[in-house]
């Protein structure tokens, strides 16, 4: 299965001048709403980390009771990660304060093992404080499952369990101070994401 021409016809991948959540500028960014928005082929790319899920499981390498995702950009894939691997499906979402949270009755029993759903992966912020406060509650995190893995080439995994993604697409990125795009003029920039800084 080819994700980029999925992605690409979607208008998920974009290319321009966008500021991301860190303060850091990139030349890409992926707007995977634009692939949710169509759940037969969302459902094709989110199907290639999940069989990976699968094969782990039937191996005695893992075992998952449900998936989280954090919102916003975590709640659709949870629920089509959930969905494809028969198991529970909520979200974790921020309080007044911008703690990450669990609320509306979801319940994490203790040992539960939880795969953390995102739609990108690019620093794992969101994904860690999402963790944080599922252990908090008892919850066994045992991976992280996404559409696209935006770590940078040499980045290490900033979690200590497994990341399964449908396309590993390192980000190029740079300090606002050095952006050629920025010293170019032709391009001007964009916050595309949704997320503020915390």
């Amino acid at each position: 299965m080819d994700v980029v021409s999925i992605l690409q016809k979607c208008e998920a991948m974009l290319t321009g001048h966008f500021l991301l959540s860190s303060g850091n500028h990139s030349s890409q960014y992926f707007q995977c709403a634009k692939l949710l928005q169509y759940p037969d082929l969302a459902a094709q790319v989110l199907s290639i980390p999940v069989q990976a899920l699968i094969s782990q499981k039937k191996e005695g390498r893992i075992e998952y009771d449900c998936v989280v995702g954090p919102a916003m950009g975590g709640i659709i894939p949870s629920y089509e990660f959930g969905r494809q691997l028969g198991v529970p499906s909520f979200f974790t979402e921020r309080d007044d304060d911008g703690n990450m949270v669990l609320r509306r009755g979801f319940e994490v029993t203790k040992g539960m093992k939880i795969i953390l759903a995102e739609d990108v992966i690019s620093t794992g912020k969101s994904t860690l404080e999402a963790a944080k406060a599922l252990e908090a509650l008892g919850g066994v995190i045992v991976a992280s499952v996404c559409i696209v893995d935006r770590r940078t080439k040499d980045a290490e995994n900033p979690f200590s369990w497994e990341i399964f993604s449908a396309l590993r697409q390192p980000a190029v990125m740079y300090e606002p101070s050095s952006c050629p795009l920025c010293t170019s003029g032709e391009l001007p920039l964009v916050k595309p994401g949704s997320r503020k800084k915390f």
